[in-house]
């Protein structure tokens, strides 16, 4: 059975029960505070007439006070307490028939529902002692046929509503069912055609409200999303590595041929075949890594924001160029005060890395680290002096792969990149929610900005 079926009998089955329930719980009260009330209404109609009946001395003078309390529809009766004794009874025109009724004295007051011969009657029974010294009982019995006509209509009535409800509860339990699977359906629609036709697609997001639903199409979207931006970044990763890694694996395999074949007849070819092995496997290395850490999607790369003093930071980040590079670099504090940041240290590091090596890449002059405070925001800037980027160009050195100067093939020159370095640099500057902007002038060099909030 499907899910929206199920909902369907499952509602009105609930619901019929508790229609039923309520309904017998309505029934069941007012049946029985109707019953109390006619038994307490003939109660005291009964000792009305037992305090009368007190004062009689005579049977001509009980049977009078009888006759004249004698309920409408009913019987009203002097029962002596000694069997031998003689009972006195007088009913309406209409009940006759409870005179054949045999008389039971009681010793305790009593009141209760009788059946006489498939009929209801209300009974109370009050024990007195006459005028003359004699105890007996004040029975009196009152039909109940109109309250029973009452509550069979009630009956009726319970049932016609439940039937009436029971209409429009099926309907829209039909309705709720079909609510409630429109999503799922919707779901299942797309998980299909995402199965056949090999595309990421996301829900129709419908309406306003904010309920589980709703909630469970976002999550499906969002984990579409993943799945999709997954899908790209392997696609991607094939692509660069296919396209990327295929010139420095040539590379070495020509040089590693040409020793096999030559290294006898010239030895001088082992230095410049060692140092361009070399060097093609460290490109390869660092252009593998950059190639791994594009791949990965964002929620992997575990940011974690901590306080950081940027003058250490940057001072830190010229040292090590200085040593590595033997490049001079300048760290510049705008401002006397401190400028502390709340970022991830490490991802900060690897962007402040790709703008010093690419500044350290295409300009021979020295480097300027500059650091402080503008408005609300601190930066970091990397200038150098260099051939700087043309101005058409500005907007697509974040793409992978390009490469402004297209006279440095990387196959001819040492400081040749990959291209991946900016595009890497962009993506980690947005995970860690700073922003990346370069600003260039041709042939006086480049200056790039790390804005942290």
């Amino acid at each position: 059975m499907k899910l929206g079926s199920k909902i369907h009998l499952y509602s009105s089955v609930l619901f019929t029960v508790l229609l039923v329930i309520a309904n017998a719980t309505v029934y069941t009260v007012f049946s029985k505070m109707m019953l109390e009330r006619e038994l307490d209404k003939l109660a005291a109609e009964t000792k009305q007439a037992a305090a009368s009946l007190r004062q009689a001395d005579q049977p001509a003078a009980t049977t009078e006070l009888l006759r004249a309390y004698v309920p409408l529809d009913g019987m009203l009766q002097w029962v002596p307490e000694v069997e031998n004794g003689s009972a006195i009874l007088v009913t309406s025109a209409s009940e006759t028939d409870l005179s054949s009724h045999t008389a039971v004295y009681s010793a305790e007051q009593t009141q209760k529902q009788l059946k006489i011969e498939d009929k209801s009657y209300s009974f109370v029974s009050i024990p007195i002692i006459g005028a003359n010294g004699d105890v007996a009982n004040v029975q009196a019995t009152a039909s109940l046929e109109e309250l029973m006509e009452l509550l069979q209509i009630l009956r009726l009535v319970l049932v016609s509503v439940s039937a009436a409800v029971l209409v429009p509860v099926l309907i829209s339990s039909g309705l709720l069912g079909r609510i409630v699977m429109r999503p799922i359906s919707a779901m299942t629609r797309t998980m299909r055609q995402i199965t056949r036709s090999g595309q990421f697609m996301r829900l129709k997001q419908e309406g306003r409200s904010r309920d589980e639903l709703v909630e469970m199409g976002e999550t499906f979207n969002e984990m579409i999303g993943l799945l999709e931006e997954s899908f790209m970044r392997q696609e991607q990763f094939v692509s660069n590595a296919s396209h990327e890694l295929k010139t420095p694996i040539t590379i070495i395999e020509s040089y590693a041929s040409l020793l096999k074949r030559r290294l006898r007849d010239r030895p001088e070819l082992l230095e410049e075949s060692i140092e361009a092995i070399h060097s093609e496997a460290v490109r390869m290395k660092g252009l593998t890594e950059q190639l791994l850490l594009l791949a990965m999607s964002r929620s992997e790369w575990k940011i974690e924001r901590e306080p950081l003093d940027l003058l250490p930071f940057a001072e830190q980040a010229a040292a090590f160029f200085r040593s590595a590079y033997g490049r001079e670099i300048h760290v510049v504090l705008q401002g006397n005060d401190s400028v502390t940041v709340i970022t991830d240290q490490d991802k900060l590091k690897q962007v402040l890395f790709i703008l010093l090596d690419n500044a350290r890449k295409y300009s021979n002059d020295r480097i300027e680290i500059e650091l402080g405070r503008s408005d609300k925001d601190s930066y970091l800037r990397v200038k150098d002096h260099g051939v700087g980027i043309p101005a058409e160009e500005l907007s697509k050195v974040f793409e992978r792969f390009y490469r402004v100067d297209k006279s440095r093939s990387r196959d001819q020159e040492p400081v040749g990149g990959t291209g991946l370095g900016l595009s890497l640099g962009k993506e980690l500057a947005d995970a860690i929610g700073v922003k990346l902007v370069l600003e260039s002038i041709q042939g006086k060099g480049t200056t790039a900005t790390i804005r942290i909030p």
